[in-house]
């Protein structure tokens, strides 16, 4: 086998490779023999087919199969030999001229075949001893504990119906029917709605006009739909809705105490300050750490500058591309609503990609020569965190992880990474520094983190992440809600 390079600009490579005709007809040769022994053919023994009348017969496809083989096996052979890694699957090509094609098939021609692929570039590892970053802690006070258990119990609140008009923080309990231009809609009718004034769980202007009504009150109300309503047969237009007040019941009081915790299944008020501690505790942990992992990677990127592999970069564009779409289509917003335009923002995330594609090389670089393992353990907890993100269809998604080519580095990429900035945690200089909750959560002006799941323009990035949550479709008793997400989280 010969290899020729053919084309070595920057990271592109492009071989040349030739197996002689002598070599291939070896091959088959040795193939054919193989399979003397299995074949049965009518007028012979069994073993005692002439080779020649095989290499008649089978002689075409067992090449084939040769071709098809070498061209699997070869390139990870030829790459390892030259001591190269190529940034993606090199690409393959082959001869399509039918006769030239047949010759091979019948080893009266070399077998020729190029590659074409781009080199991950070598990477010098630099001294991180120099890389300082300031991890912000938060206290945690009694006071905000007791908030967020409040919030909790609200879940568990008691209410008891009350004589006279309902007031804010009371819950009433409706009949209502929505009309647009005097016509019922989809989804504007529900009986015996339980609704909390106040709670702005139904669109702008709908509870203020539920307060001082008493059970058996009968209304009209007028109500006018945001103009972002996720329905857009509703969006932006006036309603009336028909009310029947039949209820109303004002809150009992809360008291964090341990029959609230037995409501919320836990044993003891104790215990239900402890896990909601330790939430909070968590919440503020995993803020710290993006912090401090994206002081470390801006530090990084300053130390490493190199060339990146274009088709790497290419996919993480068309990654960043896609999702950017999506945000702005299901906002309803164009690139001029986000103070850019499409070819600044195609630039602006162009240089995200190659950002993430760089640290991406360097933190792989890292973890190589620090020995950082995934274990099988740390791969089947991502797996079972994916399957309990998609309840019934945990079949379908092992089956996709077992079959897809690739698929599982897609599990293993974030936990080696997140285990190569725990090694780079140990050796670079952190400095903690105590701030308030409002400190640790003031968004960042400028999206540099290799990691960011989503990319929105950075003008808008903290606006566009806000509206992740929300749902573009309304649900089934959605009208006269202000949007999806309110009602999730009743």
């Amino acid at each position: 086998m010969q290899v020729i390079e053919t084309l070595a600009e920057g990271l592109k490579r492009e071989l040349k490779v030739v197996i002689p005709a002598k070599d291939m007809e070896a091959r088959m040769n040795e193939r054919l023999a193989e399979t003397k022994d299995k074949v049965r053919i009518n007028g012979f023994r069994p073993g005692k087919v002439p080779v020649a009348h095989l290499k008649k017969m089978y002689g075409k496809s067992i090449m084939a199969e040769l071709v098809n083989e070498l061209v699997r096996e070869k390139p990870t052979e030829i790459l390892s030999g030259r001591g190269e890694k190529s940034a993606t699957q090199p690409e393959v090509a082959m001869t399509e001229d039918e006769a030239e094609a047949e010759k091979i098939l019948n080893a009266e021609a070399d077998f020729e075949f190029t590659l074409a692929y781009e080199v991950i570039p070598a990477i010098t590892l630099k001294d991180t001893s120099g890389i300082k970053v300031t991890r912000e802690v938060v206290e945690i006070d009694e006071s905000e504990v007791t908030e967020q258990i409040l919030k909790i119990a609200e879940s568990a609140r008691t209410y008891e119906t009350k004589k006279g008009k309902a007031a804010n923080g009371d819950r009433v309990t409706i009949d209502y029917l929505g009309k647009v231009d005097g016509e019922a809609f989809d989804g504007g009718k529900d009986e015996d709605a339980e609704l909390v004034l106040g709670s702005n769980r139904f669109i702008p202007g709908f509870e203020e006009q539920l307060v001082g009504l008493k059970a058996g009150d009968e209304k009209v109300i007028t109500v006018t739909f945001p103009a972002e309503y996720p329905a857009a047969n509703l969006a932006g237009k006036e309603a009336t809705f028909d009310i029947s007040v039949k209820d109303v019941a004002s809150a009992a009081e809360v008291e964090i105490n341990d029959e609230l915790a037995t409501k919320l299944g836990l044993e003891s008020a104790d215990k239900l300050k402890e896990i909601v501690r330790g939430q909070i505790e968590s919440q503020y942990g995993s803020m710290t750490r993006q912090k401090v992992k994206r002081q470390i990677l801006d530090q990084l990127d300053e130390l490493y500058q190199f060339d990146t592999p274009q088709r790497l970069v290419d996919a993480e564009f068309e990654n960043i591309w896609r999702q950017i779409n999506t945000d702005l289509s299901q906002a309803g917003k164009t690139f001029a609503d986000e103070d850019t335009t499409e070819e600044d923002a195609r630039v602006e995330y162009r240089k995200l990609a190659e950002r993430r594609v760089r640290l991406g090389l360097v933190l792989s670089e890292i973890g190589e020569k620090a020995g950082v393992q995934v274990t099988d353990e740390e791969m089947q907890r991502s797996l079972y965190e994916q399957l309990r993100q998609f309840p019934g269809q945990e079949k379908e998604i092992i089956d996709y992880f077992q079959k897809t080519p690739g698929a599982a580095a897609s599990l293993r990429a974030p936990i080696f990474e997140e285990k190569v900035v725990d090694h780079l945690l140990a050796e670079v200089s952190v400095t903690d520094k105590t701030v308030t909750k409002e400190e640790l959560m003031a968004d960042d002006e400028e999206e540099t983190s290799s990691d960011a799941k989503k990319a929105a323009p950075k003008k808008k990035a903290a606006k566009a992440e806000a509206a992740e949550g929300e749902e573009a479709a309304p649900k089934k008793k959605a009208a006269p809600k202000k949007k999806a997400a309110d009602d999730s989280a009743e």
